[in-house]
């Protein structure tokens, strides 16, 4: 079953979805070139607890977009469509108009089937932000010491330089300048992440006692506005090394791995963001 299918299955249920609040923002979306949809009545839609997807009223679809209905996988509440644009075609959820459902008269078009989609005149990057998520990033006076297996990869001392960063429902995370770190141990990845709160993370190895421990370290060369301040700052994963915040252990908490990330949000269900 796709992901459509199994959000069609759930429209109608009482627990689904998890939330659902409306924007006044301007909404639109591009596919095969084309504006397809302009609204400022769309819906934040969370189809599971971690961030919001944009449902968009069908009737602010353009000419341009025209739906054809795949009736082998239709209910009396939802079906899957197909959106099809010039020469290009995407499978949507279409909920109907007598939905007994806050989603009643919405199609929900998956982020990445898009060529774009924009909050007024903003490009939406990685997924939609969660209103209620915010980023705070404060100067601290900290002391942070990393290693791994022994060898120190990274000791602030009396340097200074530290960032903390508190992000909603994360651990806190320490940015370390780029001064305090011992780089005949890191080896540079090919890895990189988005996170729209952030933007773009790239990624170091770390090879010590000549083991190398993948992904050990993320940074942001051109991070969003909003968290500008950790601009070339390095931040080290704490369930791969050993590190300490004024002498006391950062616990190793357990976070999903990248492939593990990357395969749910595939699946319509999570993307990591650290």
């Amino acid at each position: 079953m796709s992901s459509l299918e199994d959000l069609a299955s759930k429209v109608g249920s009482q627990d689904f979805p998890v939330k659902i609040v409306s924007t006044p923002k301007r909404v639109r979306g591009v596919l095969n070139g084309k504006y397809i949809f302009d609204t400022t009545e769309a819906k934040l839609v969370w189809e599971h607890k971690y961030f919001p997807h944009y449902w968009i009223p069908k009737s602010d679809f353009s000419s341009t977009a025209k739906f054809e209905q795949d009736k082998s996988k239709s209910s009396d509440d939802a079906s899957i469509s197909h959106l099809v644009v010039g020469d290009k075609s995407v499978s949507t959820l279409l909920v109907s108009e007598t939905a007994k459902s806050e989603l009643a008269g919405l199609v929900k078009i998956d982020f990445k089937a898009l060529d774009a989609l924009y909050e007024e005149q903003a490009q939406v990057l990685y997924h939609p932000k969660d209103p209620y998520h915010r980023v705070d990033i404060l100067p601290t006076g900290r002391k942070v010491r990393v290693e791994i297996d022994g060898v120190v990869l990274a000791d602030t001392g009396d340097e200074g330089g530290v960032f903390s960063l508190w992000e909603t429902n994360l651990p806190g995370r320490w940015y370390l300048p780029r001064t305090a770190v011992n780089w005949e141990y890191l080896k540079e990845s090919e890895t990189h992440t988005g996170c729209p709160y952030k933007g773009e993370a790239s990624y170091y190895h770390a090879v010590v006692n000549g083991k190398e421990y993948k992904d050990v370290v993320w940074w942001y060369a051109n991070p969003t506005l909003e968290s500008a301040l950790i601009a070339g700052l390095l931040c080290f994963y704490p369930d791969k090394v050993d590190s300490w915040v004024d002498g006391k252990a950062i616990e190793k908490i357990g976070m999903p791995s990248l492939t593990a990330v990357k395969k749910q949000d595939e699946a319509g269900q999570v993307n990591g963001s650290k």
